[in-house]
Formats: structure tokens, C-alpha cells, sequence
């Protein structure tokens, strides 16, 4: 029985946030410097971080695991846009595991791979895998400390 919860965030560890910026026109980035989760289809542009669909999938064996994301709140089609990307990358790995919040530490579970502290991953009950980090700086080796094996 898969006991250990573990939670998922999207942007910027299942997802390749740094990619779909450096996508976007001069215009764009100067308009919403310092917002870009407000740029309109942005969540639609994303492509998996290198790694992640194999590492999530490899994850679900092991353990119940849950996407965990922010969408952006001024840009309600990011809310969709979140859920399609699961649908298209994760279908059945992910199916009915999607969880939106600006509160992440409302959730129990054993742990959080996450790239950032916002939106209460600071104060998460359980153990934060800082993914990017110079511990975590990839799935490998995310992986090879969940998995105790060397991908």
C-alpha cells in the first residue's frame, strides 16, 4: 500500500517555466515584467521540465502522489490551462490528482517538491524537496533520494 504522501508543483519543476519566458516576445516581457503568470496562455505554452514525466510516473508506483499548484489568480484560464497540461502529459499517471491552492500548507503529506517557499510551502507540515536547490537541483537527483536509486 502506498503510504507516504508526496505533492508536485508544477511550475518550474513539472513544468518548464524558465523555457516558456525566454519564448515570449520583447513586448510581452516588458509589459508584465514582474508578473508573468499574468501573461494570457502562458500556462498553455508549457512544456515538461526535462525528467519529470518519467520521474512522476516512476513516483505514482512508489507512492500517492498529487499535483500541488498555484494558478494564477488574475488570469483565470491558468486555472484550465493547469488542468489540460495534466491531461495531455499525465493522463493516467495524474488522472483526478490535480489540487489548485494559494495555500499549500492547508494539505497533509509527507512531502513537497517544490522550487520556491511562496504560498505556504514554508510552512508545509511536511519535508520540502527544494527542487532546483543545490540538494535537489533535478529529477535525478530527486529521484535518487526518494527511490534510493541512481536515475
Amino acid at each position: 500500500m502506498k503510504s507516504k504522501i508526496i505533492y508536485v508543483d508544477m511550475d518550474g519543476v513539472l513544468t518548464d517555466w524558465d523555457e516558456v519566458i525566454r519564448r515570449q516576445d520583447g513586448d510581452t516581457l516588458i509589459e508584465y515584467r514582474g508578473r508573468f503568470d499574468e501573461i494570457p496562455g502562458l500556462f498553455s505554452q508549457m512544456k515538461p521540465m526535462q525528467g519529470a514525466i518519467k520521474a512522476f510516473g516512476l513516483l505514482a508506483w512508489h507512492y500517492d502522489v498529487y499535483i500541488l499548484s498555484t494558478p494564477g489568480w488574475s488570469v483565470t484560464e491558468s486555472w484550465t490551462h493547469k488542468a489540460d497540461w495534466v491531461k495531455h502529459w499525465l493522463p493516467d499517471a495524474a488522472y483526478k490528482r490535480l489540487i489548485l491552492t494559494h495555500h499549500k500548507n492547508l494539505l497533509a503529506g509527507d512531502y513537497l517538491i517544490d522550487d520556491r517557499t511562496a504560498h505556504g510551502v514554508d510552512k508545509f507540515k511536511g519535508e520540502h524537496i527544494h527542487f532546483g536547490a543545490e540538494k535537489y537541483p533535478d529529477w535525478g537527483s530527486v529521484l535518487k533520494y526518494l527511490l534510493g536509486e541512481d536515475f
